[in-house]
């Protein structure tokens, strides 16, 4: 529905998509910030439906959570981001590195160590402490009550039914959805939710949600904006974390095989990436393709589709690359550890980019 369709003369329902990249979500509090400076001071959240995925999972529960005063939640996310550590998000420390090691190193040599099984590279019990107490998840529902929020969901990838499954928080009488391979599931985003959604897979470990585990909303979420339209949003803002792909960009030869990293990073693109670009492609045909249909013919069979106005955010500098200059300041252990898989070797430097959690 566009501004000029809305009988009720009530501004359009903004919709805010942030999606999952790890470290790379620092650009979302950039673009948050620059948004806030052109709000007056005080303002409440301008975005009434918040959908985050992965690490914008958590960046969607801040603004949620701070609903009331938008300049304050993102004041709050800035300053976190700009103070960030690797070592606040998972154990970075030698003893911590060499156990994790040896854990896998023993598994791999022995066939496996049955029900002690290493389940990840990293342990993100620091995050886990982080969100505690600087994140007040009950303000989610203040934000509801006092108006200044209608729905925030947060978008998990299910290891057993194999399903994209949205936990979502909302007015009453928002109902879920079960569409193929993804549902929308109501009730009160907890901590379990973040952190299962922003599991990398064998980077962080899943998590258990009531009776089945889950990792990083990014997998198998064919449809990125799909719940922002399923709880009401009438215009999109998404904030992608990947620079627009040259359009005749030159393939090189290359003779050395690619190094472990280099698949890790192209495994991530694919999981983090691609499908929000498919996505908003998709969006803005179905819309090509209403604006065509004479609006009392698509009531007259019923037709739910409607025009959504989606605006996209990226950045104008690969991450990657920048990770690549501030390489130096992940932890010495961390280094090391990564080092054998290639991380900085060419093109390696695209998985420092999900995991450097550094203020610089």
């Amino acid at each position: 529905m566009t501004a000029s369709e809305n009988t009720e003369n009530k501004p359009p329902v903004c919709g805010l998509v942030m999606a999952g990249g790890g470290a790379r979500a620092a650009y979302q509090v950039g673009v948050l910030k620059a948004i806030a400076e052109m709000m007056p001071e005080g303002s409440v959240n301008p975005f009434p439906v918040i959908c985050g995925t992965s690490a914008g999972a958590i960046n969607a529960s801040a603004l949620a959570a701070f609903g009331i005063n938008f300049h304050d939640a993102v004041r709050r996310l800035h300053f976190i981001w700009n103070n960030f550590h690797v070592h606040q998000v998972f154990r970075s420390d030698a003893l911590g590195i060499a156990k994790t090691g040896a854990h896998w190193l023993a598994a791999l040599v022995l066939g496996g160590l049955g029900q002690r099984n290493p389940r990840s590279l990293f342990d993100r019990t620091p995050l886990r402490e982080l969100l505690r107490k600087y994140l007040p998840l009950e303000g989610i529902q203040r934000s509801i009550d006092q108006g200044a929020l209608h729905a925030l969901s947060i978008t998990c990838s299910g290891y057993d039914s194999g399903k994209s499954v949205t936990f979502f928080q909302g007015k009453h009488g928002i109902e879920g959805w079960d569409r193929a391979r993804r549902i929308g599931v109501p009730g009160v985003i907890r901590l379990e939710h973040l952190m299962a959604s922003s599991a990398i897979p064998f980077i962080f470990s899943a998590v258990r949600i009531r009776r089945e585990f889950f990792g990083d909303g990014s997998m198998r979420q064919d449809a990125p904006m799909s719940p922002a339209l399923h709880l009401g949003a009438e215009r999109v803002l998404v904030i992608g974390v990947r620079p627009k792909e040259k359009v005749h960009s030159k393939r090189v030869s290359t003779t050395g095989y690619p190094s472990l990293a280099q698949i890790a990073g192209h495994v991530l693109d694919n999981i983090f990436l691609d499908a929000l670009e498919t996505d908003v492609e998709r969006l803005r045909r179905i819309n090509n393709t209403v604006s065509l249909i004479p609006s009392h013919h698509l009531k007259e069979k019923g037709v739910t589709l409607r025009q959504v106005d989606v605006h996209v955010i990226i950045p104008s500098e690969d991450p990657g690359v920048i990770a690549a200059r501030h390489a130096h300041h992940m932890p010495a252990a961390v280094r090391f550890f990564l080092r054998g898989a290639g991380v900085y070797k060419n093109k390696g430097n695209n998985l420092l980019s999900y995991l450097l959690f550094e203020k610089a």
